[in-house]
This record gives C-alpha cells, sequence and structure tokens, in this order.
C-alpha cells in the first residue's frame, strides 16, 4: 500500500517510515503541512499518517481542505498526549483515527491496517481472493495453504491486485503503489513482476486487459 506520512519531527518521522516500509508499504513523506496538503491533493494513497502540530499549515486545517476537496483516503492523525481537544477536532475534520504520541510502533501498524481494510470493505487482516490468501498482518500470501515464496515487490504488487480484486488497475497506478515517487521507474517494470507472478499462480489468476492495465480474476 501507498502510504503519505506526515511528520516535522525527523527522528519520529524516520522511525515511522523506517517500520511503514519493513512492514510492505511505499512511503511518501512530507514534514510541514504545504508539502502535505500539496501530496494529498496529487497522489492518491492508500492511506495517510498525519502529525496535527505542523510548520506551514497545521494538520487539521490540511485535513479540513483534502474532506473539502473530496479525498477519501484514511487518515490516522497523531496527537500530543494530553489534548483531548485535539482529538474531537481531528474526527470532526474527518480523521478516521487517532494515536496519541508516545506509542508503540505495533499499534501504530495494527491501526493502519484496520483503516485499509475498512476502506476496502474487509473484516480482517486475512483476504481471500479465491484460492489465494492474504494475511497482511505477517506480510504472506498463500495460494490453497501453500505459502507463495514472493520478493517484497511482487508480495506488494500481488497484495495490491487482491485488494482489488475484479478491477482493472493501470500500469501507471500499479507502478505507483510498487515504488516511491522519486524512484526512476522502467516502464516495462510492471509487466516484468506480472510474468514473475504468473509462474507462480495458476495462469489465469491475473488477466491481462487489452490497452488498460491488468485485473485480478476472483473466483467464478
Amino acid at each position: 500500500m501507498r502510504i503519505l506520512l506526515v511528520e516535522d519531527d525527523p527522528l519520529l518521522a524516520a522511525q515511522v517510515g523506517a517500520a511503514l516500509a519493513e512492514a510492505g508499504h511505499v512511503v511518501e513523506q512530507a514534514d510541514n503541512g504545504r508539502d502535505a496538503l500539496y501530496l494529498g491533493e496529487e497522489t492518491p494513497f492508500d492511506a495517510v499518517v498525519l502529525d496535527l502540530g505542523l510548520p506551514g499549515i497545521d494538520g487539521l486545517t490540511v485535513l479540513g481542505r483534502w474532506r473539502a476537496g473530496g479525498r477519501t483516503m484514511p487518515v490516522l492523525i497523531l496527537t500530543a498526549r494530553d489534548n483531548w481537544h485535539e482529538k474531537v477536532a481531528g474526527i470532526d475534520a474527518g480523521a478516521d483515527d487517532y494515536l496519541t504520541k508516545p506509542f508503540h510502533m505495533e499499534e501504530l501498524l495494527a491501526r493502519l491496517r484496520a483503516l485499509i481494510r475498512r476502506a476496502h470493505g474487509h473484516a480482517s487482516d486475512a483476504i481471500a481472493c479465491g484460492p489465494l490468501l492474504l494475511d497482511s498482518r505477517a506480510q504472506r500470501i498463500s495460494l490453497a495453504g501453500r505459502t507463495l515464496a514472493l520478493t517484497s515487490h511482487e508480495y506488494r504488487l500481488l497484495a495490491y491486485l487482491m485488494h482489488h480484486p475484479g478491477q482493472v488497475l493501470s500500469r501507471q497506478e500499479l507502478t505507483e503503489h510498487l515504488y516511491a515517487q522519486d524512484f526512476e521507474r522502467d516502464s516495462n517494470t510492471i509487466e516484468v513482476f506480472i510474468a514473475r507472478l504468473r509462474k507462480k499462480l495458476p495462469a489465469e489468476l491475473i488477466e491481462t486487459v487489452r490497452g488498460l492495465g491488468y485485473r485480478l480474476v476472483g473466483p467464478p
């Protein structure tokens, strides 16, 4: 999944960013409200971790402008320990959940997983699509009960397809959810990874929609 992390504390941003990347996410970062506002308006994210105390434009204002502009991605806000009014204001502004500083990294990851799966209509960490089963907590995908040996990029690509079963996903969209924005991208990258996945899956599970992209075909 592609996550926007907005945090102006360099140490905390580095720690959270590393944890998100280790959990299999593609992470974009901003350390001020203006950059965060722009990224959230221009880039499709699966979720956002948003600190409220930001330089330039505060987090509540950023969130309010996103929602006013029709941006619906799940947002997890970070608040100071005793600022209960920030929690209320954040929820009223359109936040989906909040986490109080200091926090355990495992809780942040768990809350993000919950937000992402709810956004896609799933009730648990386990997502099934035909013979495939995704365990997002363990970062593991199995086929008919057998765990697949996947590289990190293969896992990200297949997990994203499983979150959007039956939907045609363009090469551009898949690329954006595979690599960070500043990564040098090869136009043939997605084709290469799709070919690798097809060698590990029943070939008919991933369908090529000519001129449009790819679709994970669910059970009949």
